[in-house]
């Protein structure tokens, strides 16, 4: 009996011990520490962290336990561990580079953290490694690099740009910062040119409507720029300058540094940028094609955890910004020809409080953003001496623009045992924007209260198929005030929207995924970035003004996709196949109106259409055979399409000579454009990279008259190519220099035909934003790149 109860005893003892040994690991990359990688429990919400230098300890249940091992830049990996034979030894990971970013985590398909393959919504990611390898300096140069993305330039004179996603314009695209909706439409005129990449983590971008739960405006998709934040002890230096045609200098200088305690409970990062470009004038005719540019950037992102259950984030960022274009830059604004400037001042900031409960099942998260813009502005000239009158108006052209956008909301996610997922959560958004130039009695107020609240569920019935099922529903109050010289127009709008979505993944094989999905979205009548804009046509401004009896746009948008990658030792391949259409009903259509105000400035106004509808097919191919060699392609064919003719240019009556212009089509639109990105690593601490985007031909509308007359031309297609070469060099463990150079547009594919003089049309611009440059930089910093 004595035995038995032994055998008993060592028996339960022995089990008892199985159910609860904590294992210690170490995760390499087989030569150097892997900071930071998530070690986490198969079906559990349990997990951990690794240390500086990649050791972990995690508690496992039972004599047997699947590990996901998760890390930023490499592969994921699940691992089975026999908790008996770890007890006493350490347990060794050796990941494997992530070439191709197939194993990211991103947060804009569903609002929380989830691994790129696993998300219902195509998310595209730009990091470090391609902002790098493209030399970009801000988030506008970067984004072309995408299937269904294209930046384009429309201002010669100020440098205004746009992004354009799956063939809608700008006002199309909700741009948000760290995940929150604060980028307001006068940021979106300048902002993309005006955010440093050196700041930045990664941006992810979600084309058409899948990405409805962060706003209404989210009609061609969101594009989500996310700050640095802190992970190790770090710091960098790098400076970079680039001769734009060989001569025109762009100088830029970045900082960055990160302090991280040991128990990883707190950390904050600093960073900036100093840039300075010379304005380049590219025919001659002593008028810029590229402004002149003084760009400041000073941020941080600070975090504290006061548990294992909560955290709480800050992140500042303040920008200022002179940019300024025309003619004889060094006299006042007024006494010129034509000049365009402005000079910002931009202050971004966010607060977020998360908190779990111990079985990591409930998540709850509030948070406050907000973002404040002061602009001081000079749209105007012929000031020059020519008659009084000239003077007069040019001296007035100076304007004051206010603008400010704050965001707070509530979000709960509840993560069930069959792995489902509800998220839902209440924002409240108020963006108030004054815009003031007195000297043409211009003038904006416009206030948009937004109340939303939002659902989603995370349906999982089984491994292979995921749905997502989603609704926001927006209240929209609007009270806008628009003036143009003796046109005094109002906007004053209530009404509540149910923005539905659904998207469906399905993995047909290991390899083989199918997405397909359903949006509905829709914009109320405000003023978007263009709006804001200020162009100079026959040495005029050309202002836009909201129609009377404009109505709220809504849209109905569709994709379909498959998706084939596989990883076979370090050979990983990627295609995508993606299908799109977006219909849109009355749609906000800007008309040229051939009427010039009382002080000679041109009007145009925007309408309503008939209806209008974007199709087209995102291709995309990826292949690494080893971490020496990386090749993307990819790219987008398109129509754009007016369900009936539309009015561009409306022939005033007194014109005989004149006709309407009508289009059948949207302009500025190319069917066809795509990109290229090789990068390759022969040999230790030397890389090269060729990328370049192709710009079909379009439609390009140019002003011939002072009325504002247009006539219709083709633009020649572009390839805009890029080759970069740098050696990274050790100098100790803990001191590194990176050195580099090369040339951005290698076979000047610019444009050949800008208008010219005074009185040319600044808004045909088109094709690559700048012509041959070449650049040197020089990075050093505490960490290997």
């Amino acid at each position: 009996m004595k035995n038995l109860a032994k055998i008993v005893f060592t028996l339960l003892f022995s089990t008892a011990g199985a159910q609860n040994v904590e294992i210690e690991g170490v995760v390499t990359d087989g030569e150097r520490a892997i900071p930071f990688a998530n070690i986490s429990i198969q079906g559990t919400n349990q997990g951990t962290s690794a240390d500086l230098k990649g050791r972990f300890s995690i508690p496992l249940e039972g004599e047997k336990a699947d590990l996901i091992i998760q890390a930023i830049g490499f592969k994921s990996q699940r691992i089975s561990v026999n908790t008996t034979d770890y007890s006493d030894n350490v347990l060794s990971i050796k990941m494997e580079e992530d070439a191709l970013g197939l194993d990211q985590v991103v947060i804009s398909a569903t609002r929380n953290r989830i691994n790129l393959k696993k998300a219902p919504v195509i998310v595209n990611v730009l990091n470090s490694k391609l902002f790098n390898a493209t030399q970009s300096a801000s988030v506008a140069e970067t984004l072309n690099f995408q299937p269904g993305v294209r930046v384009e330039t429309n201002c010669q004179n100020c440098g205004f740009t746009q992004v354009r996603l799956n063939g809608l314009d700008g006002s199309y695209t909700q741009v948000l910062i760290n995940s929150r909706s604060v980028f307001s439409a006068l940021n979106s005129v300048y902002g993309l040119e005006q955010i440093p990449t050196s700041i930045l983590d990664r941006v992810e971008v979600v084309r058409s409507g899948g990405s409805a739960l962060f706003g209404s405006n989210a009609i061609a998709g969101t594009v989500n720029i996310i700050t640095k934040e802190p992970v190790l002890n770090t710091w960098n230096i790098a400076s970079n300058i680039s001769l734009i045609d060989g001569e025109i200098p762009d100088r830029t200088l970045n900082f960055a540094g990160s302090v991280v305690t040991e128990d990883l409970n707190s950390g904050v990062t600093i960073y900036g940028m100093n840039r300075d470009r010379s304005a380049y004038d590219a025919n001659g005719d002593g008028f810029t094609e590229i402004t002149e540019l003084t760009n400041n950037t000073l941020g941080a992102k600070a975090f504290l955890k006061p548990n294992e259950t909560s955290k709480l984030t800050l992140d500042l960022t303040a920008l200022k910004e002179y940019r300024r274009g025309g003619d004889r830059l060094d006299l006042a604004p007024h006494l010129t020809d034509i000049t365009e400037q402005l000079d910002h001042n931009t202050f971004i900031g966010g607060l977020t409080y998360d908190l779990s409960n111990k079985e990591m099942t409930n998540n709850y998260s509030v948070y406050v953003s907000g973002q404040h813009t002061d602009r001081k502005s000079y749209y105007g000239g012929l000031g020059g001496g020519r008659t009084a009158q000239d003077s007069t108006s040019a001296s007035n052209a100076y304007g004051n623009t206010n603008d400010m956008a704050l965001l707070g909301g509530f979000q709960f996610t509840r993560n069930f045992k069959n792995n489902d997922v509800l998220t839902t959560g209440i924002e409240y958004n108020h963006s108030n924007t004054e815009d003031d130039i007195a000297g043409y009695q211009r003038f904006i107020n416009q206030k948009v209260d937004s109340y939303a609240a939002f659902a989603q569920y995370e349906w999982k019935p089984m491994e292979t198929f995921t749905a997502l099922l989603g609704a926001r529903m927006d209240h929209i109050d609007i009270s806008g005030d628009y003036a143009v010289e003796n046109i005094n127009r109002e906007s004053n709008i209530k009404q509540t929207v149910l923005s539905p979505r659904i998207t469906l993944l399905f993995d047909i094989t290991k390899e083989l995924q199918f997405r397909g999905g359903y949006a509905r979205g829709f914009r109320a009548p405000q003023a978007f970035n263009e709006d804001l804009h200020i162009s100079s046509v026959g040495g005029e401004p050309q202002f836009v003004i909201l129609s009377n009896d404009l109505e709220t746009e809504y849209s109905n948008a569709y994709t379909g996709s498959f998706n084939y990658s596989k990883s076979i030792n370090k050979l990983q391949y990627d295609f995508l196949l993606e299908g799109f259409y977006t219909e849109l009903k009355d749609p906000f259509s800007t008309v040229s109106t051939g009427a010039s105000l009382p002080n000679g400035s041109i009007l145009k106004e925007v309408r309503n259409g008939s209806g209008a509808y974007v199709t087209g097919t995102n291709f995309e191919i990826g292949v690494s055979p080893s971490s020496a060699l990386t090749f993307q392609l990819g790219g987008t064919y398109q129509r754009s399409i007016y369900k009936e003719d539309q009015i561009l240019y409306e022939a005033a009556p007194e014109n005989e000579a004149e006709e309407d212009i009508i289009i059948s089509e949207f302009i500025r639109n190319p069917d066809f454009y795509g990109y290229i990105n090789v990068n390759t690593s022969p040999f230790e601490g030397f890389s090269a990279d060729l990328t370049g985007t192709y710009t079909g031909t379009m439609t390009i509308p140019k002003v011939i008259n002072a009325n504002g007359y247009l006539e219709l031309r083709e633009s020649p297609d572009f390839w805009d190519i890029n080759l970069k070469i740098s050696q990274h060099v050790d100098i100790t463990e803990n001191f590194h220099i990176n050195l580099s150079t090369g040339v951005q547009n290698v076979f000047n594919a610019y444009q050949d035909d800008f208008d010219s003089g005074p009185t040319r049309d600044s808004d045909y611009i088109y094709g690559p934003s700048r012509p041959r440059t070449f650049f040197f930089g020089i990075k050093f910093g505490n960490l290997h790149d």
